[in-house]
């Protein structure tokens, strides 16, 4: 039976797994656009490590430095670049989101073995995609009535808007607006 295992080995032993899934870290990390090309296995495996390291990063801590140096210590020298730029850039982008910092697009499949393929990236480095939540950032009620509360109010902007010396006149009541009478002149 296999109750409870749930974890994806990748078809590699626990140290090859471990040191691809920290190299991979360290590629989305120092990435320029904060963006790697994978298969959707990869990067499923990718965002169970990544995510609680970045979580870490946001206590600047000497502490929590030596526990995400410890995950992502394969080279050094790109570790050490990795820690820099995940606790000072990476940190301060993300630390008003409370969870979910990688964004997986996935792409189609890879033609020569037909693997599925897709970007894993972090959400807030995606400058498409913010803005595209900038404009659709509206709340939304559960009541059918929205139309008819737009319409009332922009009915009542005209109202305000009309100049004070001439009548209002609501459209709802009035069929057909009445001729005014021309003052009689002497001829």
């Amino acid at each position: 039976m296999r109750h409870n295992k749930k974890f994806n080995h990748l078809g590699r032993k626990s140290a090859h797994r471990n040191a691809m899934l920290a190299n991979m870290c360290i590629s989305l990390i120092m990435s320029p656009n904060k963006r790697i090309f994978t298969t959707v296995a990869k990067a499923k495996a990718l965002k169970k490590v990544v995510e609680p390291l970045i979580t870490k990063s946001k206590e600047d801590t000497t502490h929590s430095r030596r526990l995400v140096f410890q995950d992502l210590q394969i080279n050094s020298d790109k570790s050490k670049a990795a820690v820099t730029e995940l606790f000072q850039n990476i940190s301060q982008k993300v630390a008003d989101r409370p969870g979910g910092y990688t964004r997986i697009i996935k792409t189609g499949n890879r033609l020569g073995d037909n693997a599925a393929m897709c970007f894993i990236e972090l959400v807030d480095y995606n400058e498409n995609m913010l803005k595209e939540k900038k404009t659709a950032a509206k709340g939304r009620t559960r009541r059918s009535s929205t139309s008819k509360k737009a319409a009332s109010t922009a009915k009542a902007e005209v109202v305000e808007a009309a100049p004070e010396s001439l009548p209002v006149v609501d459209e709802a009541t009035s069929e057909a607006p009445v001729a005014e009478e021309k003052p009689k002149t002497k001829e």
